[in-house]
């Protein structure tokens, strides 16, 4: 959703899951299976405590994520009466994709 100079391929994949997750729905809809993907933000997998009040602060929702915010989502979207969800690119970011200036 967002790029910086010199990502071009990984921009490039980003934008074949996000194209694949749509045409991947309504291929498998006859077979009523729901396609849907996950796009996260700064996920913080290790050293948590390491990071800055800058860093948290800069996310609208005050904090930096971590892995569980991306399982929560992905439980959510396993359960079977979460069927009417498909084919959609679902943002997990904290709100900093709705942000138009970034701090280092």
């Amino acid at each position: 959703l967002m790029s910086e100079p010199g990502s071009e391929g990984y921009a490039a994949s980003k934008g074949g899951i996000y194209s694949l997750t749509h045409a991947l729905a309504l291929s498998l809809a006859e077979w009523h299976i729901t396609v849907n993907s996950i796009s996260p933000g700064w996920i913080q997998t290790h050293d948590y405590e390491q990071l800055r009040v800058e860093d948290h602060s800069q996310h609208p929702s005050g904090r930096v994520g971590r892995p569980e915010d991306i399982a929560r989502m992905c439980l959510f979207l396993c359960q079977d009466e979460n069927d009417f969800i498909n084919g959609e690119n679902i943002t997990i970011d904290g709100g900093m994709t709705k942000k138009m200036i970034y701090r280092e």
